[in-house]
């Protein structure tokens, strides 16, 4: 490929690299699952279990943070696994995170729409057929098809560009998290917050298994590693930054919103933290501030995924993985235009299933992250052991202690997605992931076999290369 055709540009600075990674890690979640969380754990309960569930994803992301400090190129974990452990585990890796990011991307295109209901009366309206159960509404597939192609077109000018967009979006949900502060004192009640713990342990357990899925995201920051142009030991710290800001969020929204009513009649709201918000203030006014408040988490969501997995494609392309066309990049917009409109094809689809299937989706989705995240600590493991003297400009203290520690914590999450644990995938979820699984086998088997280390990505490019010189 010709480089000058295939090169990024550097133009994210330090806020914006926070803003991607925070914002991506806050979607519309914390808005409908508050109140189940505070009747089952209480407010400081849930608190307690984001706190627990931040170190958890700490662990992880630092080992993520000495990674994009050592190896600093687009697509991230794609890289650091072809490097420590081989072509094929890096495809592997790859690969689910491709099903993970792309899921989560389609998914807000249906969840905008059905979020926008909570405050336009009338979007459920023109039905137009059921999926899986789930009734599609013309009015919502052409707020989410509109969606999608505003997002998609955003992302294919420039980084730049949605990175500004996404400036403005957190600064909207950080005033939101402010109205929501400012009203526990003005309105909240720390009666409201007993029982401190709810149900007890189990609801703080129960809470805790959701907890690190709703911090997927803060690898976002690694995709675009090409376009940052700040100095690699602060991209880790900012990356580790990013998760303790989206820690203090989580907690924030427990304790605030938990004061201001109590967490039986939270829980039994469908938009409790809606609710909070109004009870707080008085106002109903205050209670749709918050619910645009959660809508521009799932555009944040929405902008920082598509920067991932575009980004991840390119990175793929670039390693003959996947074909080159993945790795186009537009000549006057520096972004990887094709992967991009790949990308915005499915987010343009999307709201013709519904929000049954799709949910399917991501559940299938959060699985196939949780497995690369695993496979990331373990690759720090190999790196640590393989390459001693590799340039780390953030350096983890105490690094194979973290590495063991955050592959066992995502090992261990890995296991609640089996059958049998309260949230294991059920059967449709399964079979998603079995035929992307199938997929990815078809596609692995053209991947020569490349052992890891530093010639790795050249060994595999030429491997690739030498067949098609010889047709």
């Amino acid at each position: 490929m010709d480089s000058e055709n295939t090169a990024l540009v550097r133009v994210l600075g330090r806020w914006d690299v926070l803003v991607v990674a925070f914002g991506a890690m806050i979607g519309f979640g914390w808005v409908v699952l508050t109140g189940d969380f505070l009747r089952d754990a209480g407010a400081w309960g849930s608190a307690l279990a984001f706190a627990i569930g931040g170190v958890v994803v700490a662990l992880i992301g630092l080992t993520y943070a000495e990674l994009v400090s050592a190896i600093p190129k687009a697509g991230g974990e794609h890289n650091y696994v072809l490097r420590g452990m081989g072509a094929r585990a890096a495809f592997a890796t790859s690969w689910l995170l491709v099903l993970g990011y792309i899921t989560v991307v389609a998914f807000e295109a249906v969840a905008l729409p059905e979020s926008l209901s909570y405050l336009i009366p009338g979007l459920e309206s023109a039905r137009l057929w059921s999926v899986a159960g789930s009734d599609v509404y013309g009015m919502w597939v052409l707020v989410g098809v509109v969606g999608a192609v505003v997002m998609t077109a955003l992302n294919y000018v420039g980084v730049r560009p949605a990175a500004v967009f996404q400036t403005i979006a957190v600064l909207f949900l950080c005033a939101v998290g402010a109205a929501l502060l400012a009203g526990a004192f003005v309105g909240g009640t720390t009666e409201h917050l007993q029982p401190a713990f709810g149900t007890g342990l189990g609801g703080t357990i129960g809470v805790l298994m959701a907890v690190p899925f709703l911090f997927v995201g803060f690898d976002v920051i690694p995709q675009s590693a090409e376009e940052i142009k700040v100095s690699s030991r602060r991209v880790g710290l900012i990356l580790v930054f990013s998760v303790g800001c989206a820690a203090a969020w989580y907690i924030l929204v427990m304790l605030t919103v938990g004061s201001a009513l109590p967490a039986d009649e939270l829980g039994a709201s469908g938009l409790a933290a809606a609710e909070g918000m109004a009870a707080l203030w008085n106002s109903s006014v205050m209670g749709d501030v918050l619910v645009l408040g959660g809508i521009a988490g799932i555009l944040t969501s929405w902008n920082g995924f598509v920067i991932g997995v575009s980004r991840l494609l390119y990175a793929m392309a670039q390693s003959g993985m996947v074909p080159a066309w993945f790795g186009r990049v537009h000549p006057r917009f520096r972004t990887p235009s094709n992967a991009i409109l790949f990308v915005g094809a499915f987010s343009v689809v999307a709201p013709f299933f519904g929000s049954e299937l799709l949910t399917w989706m991501v559940d299938a989705g959060g699985f196939a992250v949780i497995v690369a995240y695993t496979m990331v600590a373990l690759t720090f493991l190999a790196l640590r052991r393989r390459e001693p003297e590799l340039e780390r400009p953030f350096r983890v203290p105490a690094g194979r202690l973290v590495g063991c520690l955050a592959a066992v914590c995502g090992l261990g999450l890995t296991t609640l997605f089996l059958p049998g644990m309260p949230s294991g995938l059920t059967t449709p979820e399964w079979v998603v992931v079995g035929l992307w699984g199938i997929f990815g086998v078809v596609l692995v088997r053209r991947i020569p076999r490349v052992r890891p280390g530093p010639e790795a990505e050249e060994q595999l490019l030429a491997a690739v290369r030498q067949p098609a010189r010889s047709r």
